[in-house]
């Protein structure tokens, strides 16, 4: 499979906050299943998940496969089990006040503040189930990370396809930091360096409600993002999040209360200032980081070439300098991501360069570079545009 096919996204010109959602109980204030399913197939709910565990236990099985066994096999011949069915029941899923209203609020918030706030779900529940809720008709996530079926031909569900439990959460996080969001795309084992990250971990917020989030909260407390234990403003039981505090699993909690001005909302809101501010410092390291290498001589004969080039191709005014400097420019294969970037910064802002920037030799040194990336950056999305065009 290429890698256009799989489904990535791509650094942006403004900084990305990803804020990421376990479902049942952080936006729901129950299990999905529980919420029409269960007594479609005429158990009560504390006799479904008794036997559901109990086949789990008893059979070393994972307990989200274990549920999702108990399903199908309770709905035959009781109620039709298709993804269309599942949907129908996630549509009448209750969601805790303000969420239909929540997520495209906060973006709209993060928008004002200069920072692009995008929606995942990460959920042990059924994708299909989210998939049917209002919010996700409306196009409130990103990405639906959670369990599913496969289907057969008469739309059926016949297998999962998909299960997600408390351990392997922690995965997703990885593809929205990188950008890889398809399941399959093996590039989320790919290195990438800090500056290539699309959501670096420290603009990642988890939030969640229980000891199933607490691998998720624990990455990302780790790499010095944000999570938030919430609970039942109704029964204002905050046995949990006070555990999870007490052992480091959260920064912060709140009612789930996602309404505006709620202790909740003003928490996210601040969340965004400060990512606000600290991306322009950000920005400045980074702007900083590239006049060093512009500067500095370096230590050998390789990186002293490279840096004269570098500033060579920069300053050039002719034509024909520019073609021989590019013949220089690729007999070196070792480029950094902040070399690369420097020189599409170039390609675009020396209108000599820019001019013959499709000119055989020139199209091929960068079109080399962009095959070498892991994560497009704006200037260098822009160099493959002009690359890709007609003459």
């Amino acid at each position: 499979m290429s890698d256009k096919e799989y489904e990535r996204k791509y650094k942006e010109d403004s900084p990305v906050i990803a804020i990421c959602y376990d479902f049942d109980k952080t936006l729901s204030p129950d299990d999905m299943q529980a919420q029409g399913y269960i007594q479609s197939v005429g158990y009560n709910i504390p006799d479904f998940w008794k036997k559901s565990n109990s086949l789990a236990s008893d059979n070393e099985m994972d307990q989200n496969l274990a549920y999702m066994y108990i399903m199908k096999q309770e709905s035959e011949g009781k109620v039709l089990f298709t993804k269309e069915k599942l949907a129908e029941y996630g549509a009448s899923v209750q969601l805790f006040s303000g969420v239909e209203q929540w997520f495209e609020r906060i973006r709209e918030y993060g928008k004002k503040k200069g920072v692009i706030v995008e929606h995942y779900i990460i959920s042990s529940g059924l994708k299909e189930m989210i998939e049917g809720t209002p919010v996700a008709q409306a196009g409130a996530f990103e990405k639906i990370y959670a369990s599913s079926f496969y289907y057969n031909e008469k739309g059926v569900a016949v297998w999962p396809a998909q299960v997600v439990n408390y351990t392997n959460k922690t995965q997703f996080l990885f593809r929205i930091e990188k950008g890889v969001l398809d399941i399959n795309d093996p590039a989320v084992n790919e290195s990438f360096s800090p500056e290539e990250m699309r959501v670096p971990f420290r603009n990642i917020v988890y939030i969640g409600d229980s000891d199933t989030d607490i691998p998720c909260m624990k990455l990302v407390n780790s790499y010095g993002g944000h999570s938030i234990g919430v609970y039942n403003a109704k029964t204002m039981d905050k046995t949990k999040v006070y555990k999870m505090m007490r052992d480091g699993r959260i920064k912060y909690f709140a009612p789930a209360d996602y309404t505006e001005g709620t202790e909740l909302d003003l928490l996210v809101k601040a969340i965004i200032d400060r990512t606000s501010a600290n991306e322009a410092l950000e920005t400045l390291h980074y702007k900083y980081k590239k006049e060093r290498i512009k500067a500095d001589k370096g230590s050998n004969e390789e990186e002293r070439q490279k840096t004269d080039l570098l500033i060579a191709l920069e300053n050039s005014g002719s034509f024909a300098n520019t073609h021989t400097l590019i013949s220089e420019l690729q007999e070196i294969d070792n480029w950094s991501f902040e070399e690369k970037e420097i020189l599409f910064h170039i390609s675009l802002s020396n209108s000599q360069v820019r001019y013959i920037l499709r000119d055989l030799d020139v199209k091929t040194f960068y079109n080399s570079l962009l095959k070498s990336m892991k994560t497009m950056t704006p200037e260098s999305q822009e160099v493959k545009h002009i690359l890709e065009s007609d003459d």
